[in-house]
């Protein structure tokens, strides 16, 4: 009979010390998964652009080397990182590579500068329940969407692409301004001077 209880004792005893170690591993699981949030790298973020010209639609590539996040969040995808990300681009840091040193000022005079509050242009980046990602930009005034494509690039990057309809913004007067400032520059083989109001754009993210 002693022997039965002892037995008995002891196996109370395994599960006890059993349930324990399970219960240990499960809150260890937990805070190491807590602490495993994926953030975006501050002063990670690459943003550029491609205009169009003239009537054959040719590619006039930029960027801008300086883009401020004010806001960042974490979570454990990179898409929950994402939302709710807050960011002014200063349009004083634009830079499109151009050898003459004359299209620059040119955007800056005769397109940025005739819209409204355009020393910066701020935006919030949204995802959706259904993960569809997109951008509400703020430019001249007026805020307007872009939804966006996401390209896995990397292990932790990403690369968002959209179109802005500068019509959206109400900014066909500033296209209409850099048209007539670069009319021969943007007057193709049949003629016509044409600047595009469509604008592709895109943002390279790294998340850690």
């Amino acid at each position: 009979m002693k022997t039965i209880k002892l037995a008995f004792l002891g196996l109370v005893l395994i599960a006890s010390y059993n349930c324990k170690e399970t219960k240990k591993e499960t809150k260890e699981n937990l805070e190491a998964a807590a602490v495993e949030q994926v953030s975006l790298v501050q002063d990670s973020t690459k943003v550029s652009f491609t205009a169009y010209k003239t009537t054959e639609k040719l590619p006039v590539g930029g960027k801008f080397t300086k883009i401020n996040i004010t806001k960042s969040g974490s979570g454990a995808t990179a898409l929950e990182a994402m939302n709710g990300t807050t960011f002014t681009i200063p349009v004083s840091s634009l830079f499109t590579n151009d050898a003459t040193g004359t299209r620059d000022p040119k955007l800056l005079e005769f397109f940025f500068g005739v819209m409204e509050n355009t020393t910066l242009i701020s935006g919030v980046v949204k995802v959706a329940a259904d993960e569809k990602c997109s951008i509400d930009v703020t430019l001249n005034g007026k805020t307007g969407n872009i939804p966006l494509e996401i390209e896995k690039t990397g292990d932790n990057s990403f690369t968002l692409k959209g179109v802005m309809d500068l019509e959206n913004w109400d900014a066909l007067g500033a296209v209409a301004s850099i048209n007539k400032a670069c009319e021969a520059l943007h007057t193709g083989k049949d003629g016509v001077s044409k600047t595009w109001s469509e604008v592709a754009v895109q943002a390279e993210v790294l998340f850690q």
